[in-house]
């Protein structure tokens, strides 16, 4: 094997580690692009900008390739893949930071596949800062857009039955609004803010356990 292939498996095992580590921590959160999506993103980048430079030195001098042209199709391409990770869960819209996380292995694997190694390895690192370290810093900051959307059965005292249960998860009502209906149910919106480490599913759960109170889930 001649120096050239080693140079090739050295960064298509370079790309692999590099997605692989960012991938591993979208793995553990168990969001829809995980271990092995982004370790195949970011080889399949290396791999494209190696051959982007093996056409350039193939063709020049007879033609002019452009070897950032094939690069530049990934970074365009990649948004197709995730767009599929980006769900609309009511009132929030989940899976930005892993399309996010793709777009960026993506990045690293062009880096790699054009021999960039140091902005390549750190960028990875500070990838991985970023989804680890800063998603701790989140838990411990409220949140200030969560709005839930409730059926409340048709009765007196029904939000007040609400409004005590997040008093008693130290939840902050910002605003209600009740939409009233004729029929069984009230349409009920309340705008909150969570406390540190609270979750917003945990509170969709007790929610669901209130007598005649019905979480609407907004596809």
């Amino acid at each position: 094997m001649n120096s050239i292939d080693w140079e090739v498996l050295l960064r298509l095992i370079l790309g692999m580690f590099s997605g692989g580590i960012i991938g591993l921590e979208r793995e553990s959160s168990n969001r829809p692009a995980g271990f092995r999506t982004h370790t195949l993103v970011c080889m399949g980048s290396v791999l494209v900008m190696l051959t982007s430079s093996y056409l350039f030195s193939a063709y020049f001098p007879d033609t002019k390739p452009d070897p950032a042209r094939l690069g530049a199709q990934v970074i365009s391409g990649i948004g197709f893949l995730g767009a599929g990770t980006i769900l609309k869960d009511g009132s929030r819209v989940r899976g930005l930071t892993t399309a996010a996380s793709l777009w960026v292995v993506a990045c690293i694997g062009l880096a790699i596949g054009a021999g960039f190694y140091s902005g390549a390895i750190i960028a990875t690192v500070c990838s991985y800062i970023t989804l680890v370290l800063l998603r701790r810093l989140e838990r411990i900051m409220p949140s200030k857009n969560n709005e839930f959307h409730v059926d409340i059965l048709n009765k007196p005292g029904q939000i007040a039955n609400v409004t005590h249960l997040f008093k008693e998860l130290h939840i902050r009502v910002r605003d209600i609004h009740v939409v009233q209906g004729e029929g069984e149910y009230t349409q009920a919106f309340f705008k909150v803010i969570l406390p540190p480490g609270l979750d917003r599913y945990a509170v969709e759960g007790e929610l669901n356990r209130l007598p005649g109170v019905k979480v609407v889930y907004e596809e």
